[in-house]
């Protein structure tokens, strides 16, 4: 049987949920110049840009009140919910810090060398010449986790108000315009009801909001819906899983690797591939990301990391080492026929992974996330003078740049991987080398959760778990920091009883164990099945959204804390 979660949507209206008026009395609310939903690359360098800006504008500054800038990240510490490869382009970081050297960037090294690999099950053949979307001499290796933490402690020193722990849980829209945000409540009960601790949340109000909310945005989903700004093709996401290793010896170079253990046939559309990098002498980070467009109910992320480190090439690179760190994040990967059709509306903007702003086939996203943050920041500081709440100058910026470029040519990359991982490459290849203009054209994206779903048996090559070297998805839980509370609300919206495809779907792709089948239902011959939701063991990857289910956002502070992904 083959059916597509699209099929069984979760039982929720966002418009209606998380579009509201502003309700607290005027004495209550928290009222801001700007507010930004998102302490991400995006939303603090829009807070650290405009804060330079409004320090040579004393008047505006004046006028926006005592909290000009605020910043409300759901996560314990600024970085605390960020996770990427990450190889860092220092254009936006030369930009917002032209007094900083490297050095003093959150950064391991700069990129000298790197390879890339094609894996069969035993061998490792280097691609020579490199793909040249591969290429990262110049780049830099950083945690964008710890690129969080950095630039947000710029963004205290400027001036910012930063509200960590703080979930940005509704949009406020008076007559279309956007007028902020309104913090989530604290101290629910599992049923929603009031505990001893409860605190309501705040309408924040501000003259202008950012939403920088990264990969799979809560708020921003629901703006799309009421503002109809959805794009010419719906979004596609790719989920990724990462390990930090302390290795016992240094890697000298940045490796990508392609092929196994992903199959290779169109039929199960097993589209992505790994990345191996150095974190100074003793560290490495290694990942896996697949697209979550794959057609087998079986298939794992985690797992096939998992399957990765056996082969011989990854483990002589791990060889004596420790795991330290793992975490799992999606990414957007539908390029730019999936990029929201307008940037902005009265009152409002959108950046960074929120808007689609990532070049997979090259891999890359904070530059452009930071730089669309700094653009924003500029149109409404800009707008703000002029008493208006028109930012459509950001939409002009951001057609006038490096995101346009880039986005504009590699617009049509990703897509054909659908026909199988040699005609997608050798398509994508040719698009490379023309810089996107042949084959030209619009090549459509297709939803995530429409593709059907059958139970394939991918999964019968796992290593089983030995937690010392291939591990569980429990033990990598608890290795991200996750501290959600047993008793929280549960954050994640799915039908509860659905085909046995879709379960094992949701089953399989969580990295994080979030669902399960009942024991006495795993070797039954129904077709529909329970699904139990385990919502504290969630990192908040967001992939549940783009297959079927729809993540909100748990109670600010809840999540994993990650260090150094």
């Amino acid at each position: 049987m083959k059916v597509a979660p699209a099929e069984y949507p979760p039982p929720i209206n966002p418009v209606e949920e998380f579009i509201a008026p502003i309700t607290d009395p005027e004495e209550e609310r928290i009222e801001v110049g700007i507010a930004i939903a998102g302490g991400g690359p995006a939303g603090l360098a829009c807070a650290i840009r405009a804060a330079q800006l409004l320090e040579q504008e004393p008047e505006l500054a004046e006028k926006l009140g005592e909290v000009p800038i605020a910043v409300v990240e759901k996560g314990k510490a600024c970085g605390a919910h960020l996770l990427s490869g990450a190889n860092l382009r220092p254009s936006a970081m030369r930009e917002l810090f032209p007094d900083l050297d490297p050095s003093e960037w959150p950064v391991y090294q700069e990129v000298e060398k790197d390879a890339v690999y094609l894996l069969t099950k035993r061998a490792a053949l280097p691609l020579k010449p490199m793909p040249p979307n591969f290429r990262n001499h110049g780049n830099y290796v950083t945690s964008v986790a710890k690129l969080g933490r950095f630039l947000a402690e710029k963004a205290e020193e400027a001036g910012v108000y930063i509200l960590t722990e703080t979930s940005a849980d509704k949009l406020l829209v008076e007559d279309r315009i956007v007028r902020g945000l309104r913090s989530g409540d604290k101290g629910r009960g599992k049923g929603g009801e009031e505990l001893s601790n409860f605190e309501p949340g705040s309408d924040v109000v501000a003259k202008g909001t950012v939403l920088a909310e990264g990969t799979l945005g809560h708020l921003t989903g629901a703006a799309l819906d009421y503002f109809d700004l959805h794009g010419p093709d719906p979004q596609r996401w790719e989920l990724g899983v990462k390990e930090v290793w302390e290795v016992k010896e240094p890697l000298d170079r940045v490796i990508h690797t392609m092929g196994w253990p992903l199959r290779k046939r169109a039929k199960w559309n097993e589209f992505g591939g790994s990345f191996i990098y150095p974190m100074g002498e003793d560290k490495v980070s290694i990942g896996l990301v697949v697209g979550l467009d794959y057609t087998d109910a079986t298939f794992s992320c985690h797992d096939a990391l998992q399957e990765l480190k056996t082969h011989p090439f990854i483990k002589k690179i791990l060889d004596g080492g420790k795991r330290v760190a793992w975490g799992a994040k999606t990414i957007p990967s539908g390029g730019y026929w999936s990029m929201p059709k307008r940037l902005s509306v009265p009152g409002m903007v959108i950046a960074g992974d929120a808007a689609s702003m990532v070049n997979v086939p090259e891999l890359k996203g904070i530059h452009y996330a930071m730089h669309a943050g700094m653009y924003a920041a500029e149109a409404i500081v800009s707008a703000l003078k002029q008493d208006s709440v028109n930012f459509e100058e950001y939409e002009r910026r951001v057609k006038k740049s490096v995101i346009e470029e880039d986005m504009w040519r590699s617009r049509n990359m990703r897509q054909p991987f659908e026909k199988g991982f040699f005609v997608g490459g050798a398509i994508a290849s040719a698009m490379t080398i023309t810089r996107g203009h042949f084959p030209g054209g619009h090549w459509k994206n297709h939803p995530d959760a429409s593709h059907e779903m059958e139970i394939d048996g991918g999964s019968k090559s796992y290593p089983k778990a030995d937690n010392s070297y291939i591990y569980d998805k429990l033990n990598s839980v608890f290795a991200s920091g996750n501290a959600t509370r047993d008793d929280a609300p549960n954050h994640v919206r799915v039908q509860e009883r659905v085909p046995r495809e879709v379960a094992q779907t949701w089953v399989s792709m969580c990295p994080a164990q979030v669902y399960e089948i009942p024991d006495d239902q795993l070797e039954s011959t129904a077709e529909t099945v329970d699904v139990h939701v385990t919502a504290s063991n969630c990192v908040q990857c967001g992939a549940i959204t783009a297959k079927g289910g729809r993540l909100t956002l748990p109670e600010g502070g809840d999540g994993p804390l990650y260090q150094e992904t």
